[in-house]
């Protein structure tokens, strides 16, 4: 049966952004995870922060012509059918979310904290990160090498 692995913000803007700084592990992970042996699951959430993060950043930089190739990659590796809808089940979740960020004392924001009661609530143990905040959460075993591919779960 294929683990499930859950995606972070940091580890699809890495995926999506050529000159992003993860840009090469992304790919390396994603080489890997993408062979079958993972059950990738991309939240509603992590999608709306990368959109916003990368739309930003595009804007800065004053690369807005890379957009329109943006929302290609997204649509072609995320498709909408296959987005886990998460906003939906907030407000049953929004306690225990802010509980996670006041536990974390703001180390966690909220869409981490998010991502994170999301998947205990799932049993996904795995998260595809290069964010080390999630390092703390207990339940959640890190992917940001390929090394980490082959921990045992949390």
């Amino acid at each position: 049966m294929p683990k499930a692995v859950a995606f972070d913000t940091s580890f699809v803007i890495g995926f999506l952004d050529d000159k992003d700084i993860w840009r090469a592990h992304a790919l390396e992970l994603e080489d890997v995870l993408f062979q079958g042996e993972f059950h990738e699951i991309i939240f509603d959430c992590v999608l709306a922060e990368a959109i916003s993060t990368l739309s930003r950043r595009f804007h800065e930089k004053r690369r807005s012509g890379d957009l329109a190739d943006l929302f290609i990659r997204l649509e072609e590796r995320f498709p909408k059918t296959q987005i886990t809808w998460l906003y939906q089940d907030l407000s049953q979740l929004y306690d225990q979310v802010v509980g996670l960020v006041r536990e974390t004392n703001g180390e966690l924001n909220f869409n981490d904290a998010l991502i994170a009661v999301s998947c205990r609530e799932r049993n996904i143990k795995f998260l595809a990160s290069f964010d080390p905040d999630f390092d703390r959460i207990e339940w959640l075993t890190r992917i940001s090498r390929l090394p980490d591919l082959n921990a045992p779960a949390n």
